[in-house]
């Protein structure tokens, strides 16, 4: 323990490593622990790539506009391909309570400035040709959303953050703290003790084990959800498309196609499947399957590649805890993403550095009212 690091994250994944690169950015000195044996191994390359700001809650929404545009303008910055395509989002309504919803939802929206519309039938139809007619009233369409590859991205945040010095253990768990006056001195794994200013805890599905070790509740519940790819082919249509109805042992589900030419797709079970499990099931296909066709009959002929599973390190009303410790004001969590820490991994990364440094602005303490750790979670995001 001979070097001691301004700040420790724990997790190389879609929040760690991003926060990672803006930390060590920043001149602060980073280590990183991850358990697997490179970054984004857990739930990050099984993130389908969506990326949008179009939620319901001020601090959701500024997270993903920064998102945004640091995804958008990478490969201008930087240079390096991320598979970014502004191909928008898009949520058809097929029923009267869906549409008022939607149109609902979109008034709050527009007070926070997101570029987002109602399109009738046909101008949706002419965003993706060919979709069912068949009761369709209308969707809202949010160009500026777009989608990335979580492969890509995660690889080029990773090399960035080592260029601004950061540094990473790999193979390592952590194992305990070490504390004094109320404060976390150093971080313990399997291998070593790193003494510490800051620790972030960006561990993803294990976001509540690791609060256990601190003797912290973080309320972080991982549920099961498969997705799949399919073989690429020539772009037949535009934005990600959700459809909100629920089925039978599901919810929504939502698909899109890539800047290769690929189709991904994913659904909600209901009830979730709690836990963490990452084998495929033969439940997925024929479920899946049958409500994307039944919407969109030119899917029925894409060969499918490969299918997986993840998981989604829920809170109970669908927004991150993100934030100082009072337990330990030197600990900040950055954890219950809730499926969306690929989407608002930049944007947090950016948000914890301000926090460790000091240089909070006004907004800033807006986005984190949101995101409290100790809120009474009575709330609950539209649409997450």
């Amino acid at each position: 323990m001979s070097k001691t690091w301004d700040v420790v994250v724990i997790g190389a994944g879609s929040v760690g490593v991003p926060a990672a690169m803006s930390l060590a950015e920043a001149g602060l000195k980073v280590l990183v622990i991850e358990q697997q044996h490179s970054p984004g191994q857990m739930n990050n390359k099984k993130a389908i790539g969506g990326i949008r700001a179009t939620h319901s809650d001020y601090g959701k929404i500024q997270i993903g506009l920064r998102s945004i545009a640091i995804f958008s303008t990478w490969k201008e910055r930087y240079g390096d391909h991320i598979g970014w395509l502004s191909n928008g989002y898009s949520y058809p309504a097929y029923t009267v309570a869906d549409e008022k919803k939607l149109k609902d939802l979109m008034e709050i929206q527009w007070t926070f400035g997101l570029n987002i519309r109602w399109v009738s039938p046909q101008e949706y139809n002419d965003l993706v040709p060919g979709i069912s007619m068949n009761g369709l009233r209308g969707a809202t369409y949010s160009p500026e959303d777009g989608s990335a590859s979580p492969l890509l991205a995660i690889n080029a945040f990773y090399f960035k953050s080592l260029q601004y010095g950061a540094e990473y253990r790999f193979n390592e768990h952590v194992t305990g703290f070490d504390q004094d006056n109320g404060r976390i001195t150093a971080v313990r794994t399997n291998r070593d003790i790193y003494a510490c200013g800051d620790v972030v805890n960006a561990a993803g599905n294990h976001a509540m084990d690791i609060g256990r070790l601190l003797g912290i509740s973080l309320p972080v519940t991982p549920d099961n959800h498969e997705g799949a790819i399919t073989e690429p082919v020539q772009r037949f249509f535009g934005p990600m498309v959700v459809d909100m109805r629920p089925a039978e042992d599901s919810l929504n589900y939502y698909f899109y196609q890539n800047d290769e030419g690929q189709v991904i797709f994913c659904i909600t079970p209901d009830p979730p499947l709690y836990g963490v499990d990452n084998d495929s099931t033969s439940h997925f296909f024929p479920q899946v399957a049958k409500r994307m066709v039944a919407l969109y009959p030119r899917l029925a002929y894409l060969k499918i590649r490969r299918a997986w599973r993840g998981q989604y390190p829920n809170t109970p009303d669908g927004f991150p805890l993100v934030g100082r410790s009072r337990e330990l004001p030197n600990l900040i969590s950055l954890v219950g993403m809730c499926g969306q820490g690929f989407m608002f991994g930049p944007g947090m990364g950016e948000l914890v550095t301000r926090i460790v440094t000091g240089n909070m602005n006004e907004d800033d303490g807006r986005i984190l009212e949101r995101f409290n750790l100790y809120r009474d979670f009575s709330g609950m995001e539209a649409f997450k």
